[in-house]
């Protein structure tokens, strides 16, 4: 129960961070989105505690979506809401698939898969409801790289997105093996069946 505590404790913290961060410029992206639901679902077996991930994104987004829209004039739509909404679900599948055989190669690579996940559905959801991007192969390519000349790239959005999802990532996995490794258990590596945190 309370390396349930601590990897809930952990992804409010990366919820406040990700609110916070839209303060910095230099840290845009910089926060751990589809992390917040990959770690949690790797790590908790009760799929209600998967909840929390999504109450934190949803919670953020409403907060970075007001901030936008009062100081850029720039709001998300409710779809666009939805959407990534069923991008970040996408992660939870990932983390699930992940916690069968948990290991820090397999935890990486499924932060690294669930970011890419996210920035090539967001950015072609983007791709196809923008009037901006042309309707082709070249458009979308467009939209996953370049993006609106008058921001930063995707592909740089992308990079801060990516680190800032192995970075907790990887802040994750060490808080919760040093928090088992003190009570005399390990997380990383096989388990068998009902092993998970959260148990029912």
């Amino acid at each position: 129960m309370k390396n349930t505590a601590l990897a809930l404790a952990l992804i409010l913290v990366a919820a406040l961070w990700r609110a916070l961060s839209a303060f910095e410029p230099t840290l845009s992206n910089v926060a751990p989105i589809t992390a917040l639901a990959f770690c949690g679902a790797a790590y908790l077996r009760d799929w209600r505690w998967w909840l929390v991930p999504f109450l934190a994104l949803m919670l953020s987004d409403l907060w970075l979506n007001h901030y936008h829209a009062t100081r850029f004039g720039y709001s998300w739509s409710a779809g666009e809401i939805l959407l990534r909404l069923a991008w970040f679900a996408a992660a939870v599948g990932v983390g699930r698939l992940v916690a069968r055989k948990r290991n820090v190669l397999t935890m990486l690579g499924g932060a690294v898969g669930s970011a890419l996940i996210f920035y090539v559905g967001t950015n072609t959801v983007s791709w196809a409801a923008d009037p901006f991007y042309a309707k082709s192969l070249a458009g979308w390519s467009q939209a996953l790289t370049v993006g609106h000349p008058e921001y930063p790239s995707t592909l740089w959005f992308f990079r801060n997105t990516l680190f800032g999802d192995l970075l907790f990532t990887g802040m994750f996995i060490l808080a919760m093996e040093i928090a088992s490794a003190r009570r005399g258990r390990i997380l990383i590596g096989p388990h068998p069946a009902g092993s998970h945190l959260g148990g029912h």
